[in-house]
């Protein structure tokens, strides 16, 4: 589904990601871990074209991404949900719904009546202004605008991180779902080992930029934990 081959990701001249080379099979729930600031937001922004520069290969399923802009990345089948969650405030959840459905490869400007129903809330807010909604409520908001693009692969960068712990519990058992349910492949950046085990069935740590180590979940020791993740 994603291949990506010795990939590096620029800062102006500042190479913060450095030779990168992961694959991600179809349907696979795949943690990108590591500790704060070693590259994993990084990682996601590259492969979406958000760097200064990059090189390298970024490939989904057999196409070749880089030299393509981000919107040709999204329409491609790329669906990104970012740190920070990146709600348009002054637009009514209908409308931030509505701008995911542009990347779609069909049905532009239709909301799905299933994505509203993995987060009721919306539904019920769906004339208010986004910039309104609680940091839990801009989460799912921001989820389900990514999978109105219709994605191929879903990207999410710390999904939980900063929400009460009812919505969390929320959010998880959605996107652990649309993974086993309806097979859609997922990338996550996680900070929470837990969630992260019991969703995920593949995993990779960076370090200063690099691959310290991937594979099965079930190879995330806890001798790995001790060593790359535990501050």
């Amino acid at each position: 589904m994603l291949e990506l081959a010795n990939l590096d990701g620029f800062y102006g001249r500042s190479r913060a990601l450095q030779s990168v080379s992961l694959s991600v099979d179809t349907g696979d729930f795949f943690s990108i871990l590591g500790r704060n600031g070693v590259g994993k937001t990084t990682l996601l922004r590259t492969v979406l074209g958000l760097m200064s520069r990059t090189t390298g290969s970024v490939r989904l399923d057999g196409r070749e991404l880089i030299g393509l802009p981000t919107h040709e990345r999204a329409c491609a089948g790329l669906g990104y949900v970012p740190q920070g969650r990146g709600i348009l405030p002054a637009f009514t959840v209908r409308e931030n719904l509505m701008v995911g459905t542009f990347a779609a490869q069909s049905a532009h400007g239709d909301i799905a009546e299933w994505v509203l129903e993995l987060f009721p809330i919306l539904k019920e807010f769906i004339n208010r202004r986004g910039g309104n909604l609680s940091g839990g409520q801009q989460q799912q908001l921001a989820i389900a605008r990514a999978l109105l693009s219709q994605p191929k692969i879903l990207l999410l960068d710390e999904p939980t991180e900063g929400i009460q712990p009812n919505i969390v519990e929320q959010i998880e058992q959605v996107l652990i779902d649309l993974n086993r349910d309806k097979g859609l492949t997922i990338v996550l950046v996680e900070q929470n080992l837990k969630f992260a085990r019991r969703a995920s069935n593949r995993f990779a740590i960076l370090n200063r930029g690099s691959v310290a180590v991937d594979g099965k979940i079930a190879g995330l020791t806890d001798d790995l934990i001790h060593e790359h993740l535990v501050v």
